[in-house]
């Protein structure tokens, strides 16, 4: 009787396996909800929607972006992290959710723990960018003025712990300057104060810095990338231009739940790398300012991890206080 039982244990264990496996082979045979933990209209939704329109043509099934905002990315990003791993509920991301473990103290879930990193698709260098009245024409000139007015340089920010915020305690520290640090409600407020004077200097994305440049309403000096970006070759990095070993950028990424399994975790990788590499999202994404990515699960894994620990670094040594 106890072999009969093991034996028929065995025949469900067998095919449930088959089962299990025949459907990853098969995914997706119905729509797939892709959470933006964001408004619709910012960067994420922009990445996430030409993914999800790209998707959808190669699976044949409809990729449906589900805005989920609130509690600073917090709220979209645990539906993803507690959502079953059937491949089913997905998540679009930006670098912010290598900010979130050291900004907020009481997250419900661990970004790294409990969700399955996918692909990196796309990134963006912020560009450092000050007023016209600023009397500086490089990175340079714009230490050497921020070293002869200690706290005197404003520099506008986006929210305390906001990407852009880091991004300009990481070049005083690493410039050896000291700024005036100003926060705004968002992004929109301290691009008008930049443009009005109010404030000397913003780090911002090119998509909104390059369409001011013609006109002159603000004067770009450098972009915070490794590399000197394509859409924008004659500007220098940050690096290059005063600051070594500099860098900085906004990126974005897809993720599944903790315990995706690696053949379904596989599948939308591929897929997400098949579409980066069509003259279509290559074409789409240079309009947007950005560079397309991709790479294998381990890589973004690898990335996610390292970002995770340099932000956290740097929020402790500039003593940005925990929410």
């Amino acid at each position: 009787m106890l072999r009969s039982h093991r034996v028929a244990w065995a025949c469900c264990a067998a095919l449930a396996w088959h089962i299990a496996a025949h459907a990853q082979s098969e995914f997706p045979t119905r729509p797939v909800r892709l959470v933006n933990p964001y408004s619709p209209g910012g960067s994420v939704d922009l990445v996430g929607r030409a993914v999800a329109a790209g998707l959808s043509q190669i699976w044949g099934q409809q990729v449906i972006v589900d805005n989920r905002p609130g509690a600073g990315t917090q709220i979209g990003t645990e539906i993803v992290a507690r959502a079953d791993p059937d491949g089913y509920t997905m998540l679009c991301n930006s670098s912010a959710i290598a900010i979130m473990p050291a900004i907020y103290r009481n997250m419900r879930f661990d970004t790294v723990r409990d969700l399955t990193p996918i692909i990196q698709a796309t990134s963006s260098a912020p560009m450092l960018a000050v007023h016209p009245s600023v009397p500086a024409k490089s990175v340079k000139e714009l230490i050497a003025l921020a070293k002869a007015q200690p706290g005197k340089i404003s520099a506008a920010a986006s929210g305390i712990g906001s990407t852009n915020h880091l991004t300009t305690e990481m070049f005083q520290s690493m410039a050896g300057i000291k700024l005036l640090i100003v926060p705004y409600k968002g992004g929109a407020p301290a691009i008008a104060d930049l443009i009005g004077g109010q404030v000397n200097m913003f780090f911002n994305s090119a998509a909104v810095f390059l369409p001011m440049m013609p006109s002159g309403r603000v004067r770009v000096l450098a972009t915070g990338s490794a590399k000197r970006a394509d859409y924008a070759p004659d500007i220098p990095t940050v690096a290059e231009a005063g600051v070594p070993g500099f860098e900085a950028s906004t990126w974005f990424g897809f993720y599944g739940p903790r315990a995706l399994p690696a053949a379904l975790a596989q599948r939308w990788n591929d897929a997400v790398n098949q579409y980066l590499k069509t003259p279509q999202a290559q074409a789409y994404f240079a309009k947007q300012h950005m560079t397309t990515v991709g790479g294998t699960l381990a890589a973004f894994a690898s990335y996610q991890k390292s970002e995770t620990a340099r932000w956290s670094k740097l929020i402790v040594s500039a003593g940005v206080q925990p929410q």
